[in-house]
Order: structure tokens, then sequence, then C-alpha cells
């Protein structure tokens, strides 16, 4: 069993959280790509309190539903949502939704996917924070706000753990409000 991650200073920043407990793994899911794993992030329950406090504060009254993107933003939007005492809506790859979907296709740094997102989870004019775990490219969030404002709701802003700079998602995802909690 692996020993219990070390105890963080009090004064450590959400950005050292993250860098402390986060895995870099070289060459996944292909050589040449680094992987910044979270998962240890989301297993220390002080780490996750921590990091949804942060995604969700700077939007604090600005959403009626959180969006959780397949599969580990699912983790941070039930977490969001229950933290605000809002809705959680699931966008997900295709074929798991079992009633009328919205479907978008995008291209993503490791190719091409579609996402999928229920016509009728949410009621039309609603506000909706979108939550991930790496904001990369911009494809996988730029599908999801397409599939919300299909919807007829508003993306009320964008939340990320990490955000791969040098790859210009951000700038993909228009004027929307994004906030990432660690750049590199």
């Amino acid at each position: 069993m692996k020993d219990a991650p070390a105890e963080p200073d009090n004064h450590e920043s959400i950005e050292q959280t993250i860098e402390r407990l986060g895995a870099v793994i070289p060459d996944y899911p292909k050589p040449g790509i680094v992987f910044r794993d979270l998962t240890p992030v989301f297993a220390d329950g002080p780490a996750l309190r921590r990091v949804v406090d942060a995604l969700i504060a700077p939007f604090e009254g600005r959403f009626d539903f959180v969006a959780g993107v397949e599969a580990r933003g699912f983790l941070l939007a039930a977490a969001a949502a229950y933290a605000s005492g809002k809705g959680v809506i699931t966008v997900r790859k295709p074929g798991k939704l079992p009633r009328e979907v919205f479907s978008e296709s995008y291209s993503m740094e490791y190719g091409d996917s579609t996402l999928e997102l229920h016509r009728d989870d949410m009621p039309v004019g609603s506000r909706v924070l979108i939550l991930d775990d790496v904001l990369a490219t911009g494809g996988t969030l730029g599908a999801a706000a397409r599939l919300i404002r299909k919807a007829g709701a508003e993306v009320a802003g964008f939340g990320v753990v990490l955000e791969l700079g040098d790859l210009g998602g951000r700038d993909r995802l228009g004027d929307t409000p994004v906030t990432a909690l660690i750049a590199y």
C-alpha cells in the first residue's frame, strides 16, 4: 500500500498542492506526450475540496448547473454541484445517454471524437459552468460549450485544474471566462 501523501504546510498554494500530489507520466498515452495525472489530487480529500472550491469561487452566483465532461470532469462537476447546491449535467461519449441527445464532433490533440448531451437536462436559459481536468487544444471544452448552447443554455464559464498554454486552447473558447488553477 502506498504511503499517505505528505502533509501540506499551512501556507501551501493550490498550485503547490497540485504539483505535490499530481503524478507526471512521460510518453502516455503515446510517445512524446507528458500526461499529468490528477487522480492522486482527487484521492486526497482536503486537496479535492480546495480544488473544487477554487474552481467555483470565480463563478459564484453566476451559474445554475455544473456540467462535467467525461470522464474526469464528472468527478469535479459532481463535487462542485454538491458544494454549490446546484445540479450536475453530464457531457458524455456517444452511446452512453439513453434519451434524445445533441451531438457534437470535434478534434483534439489525440484525434477526433464526439460528445453528447441529453436535450432536456436543463431548462432553456440556464447558466452552466463547464468543468474538466485539463484544457489543452480547446476541442473538448469547445464541443461541450456548443452542446450547452444547442440546448438553449448559456455557458457561464469554464473551470479546469490544468491548462497546457502552449496548445492555445483558451484562445479557441472565445470570450467566455476560463479559470485554470495551474498552467504549464
